[in-house]
């Protein structure tokens, strides 16, 4: 029932919400809901309520095409067991959850093989937004803050794999979605940009330390 509760309240939100664009300029704060497109391969970061046949056997994580669809939203949060507060920047070098707004689990990667390419398998866990340590991702950028308009990388942040995408793609019952999963090397197969979505003002923190910076 919470589950269902907290998926009702951010659809709510998506639907009674101006969605903005990520292409001006500004950073991406916490409790932001965004979509996340690999430019190389031109998909976004999608779950959905379909599970893995292999491995863990938890719900599948894949790469879709389409701009338009509501199971590519992700909430930014805090890494486990911590308070990110709504509006903070996140920093460069900083952990954290990303929480798929429909289905309330969080993306996660552990030491199962992923289906197609045989790298490392990447999933969505937990209950509510809640799961264990390894929800936690870095997000890997250059400068001091995760800046809307740049390209980024998540590193797994207990077995330090990225966030990728190679281009394998499923058959049915989710034909043309791509594998998403960890991989130990970095390339152009592991940036990702943050596109549509809701952004948070960022909070008086980001203006207290500019203000500083400038004295």
């Amino acid at each position: 029932m919470a589950a269902r509760g907290f998926c009702r309240l951010w659809a709510a939100l998506l639907a009674g919400c101006a969605v903005a664009a990520a292409a001006g300029e500004g950073v991406v704060t916490c409790g932001s809901v965004v979509k996340l497109l690999n430019p190389r391969h031109g998909v976004r970061l999608h779950s959905h309520d379909v599970r893995y046949g292999s491995g863990s056997g938890q719900q599948s994580v894949t790469g879709v095409t389409a701009v338009d669809d509501s199971n590519s939203y992700w909430r930014v949060r805090g890494k486990t067991s911590t308070v990110c507060e709504r509006g903070t920047p996140v920093k460069c070098g900083q952990s954290i959850r990303l929480t798929h707004i429909n289905t309330g689990h969080n993306l996660h990667s552990h030491h199962f093989t992923s289906p197609l390419s045989g790298n490392q398998e990447v999933s969505a866990f937990g209950e509510d937004g809640e799961g264990d340590f390894l929800d936690d991702w870095t997000v890997l950028c250059s400068g001091t803050y995760w800046d809307r308009g740049s390209e980024v990388r998540f590193k797994h942040t207990s077995t330090e794999v990225l966030l990728s995408v190679t281009g394998e793609q499923y058959g049915r019952p989710i034909n043309g979605q791509r594998e998403v999963h960890g991989m130990s090397y970095s390339s152009q197969d592991s940036y990702w940009k943050a596109m549509e979505g809701i952004f948070m003002k960022p909070s008086e923190l980001l203006k207290t330390e500019t203000s500083h910076a400038e004295l």
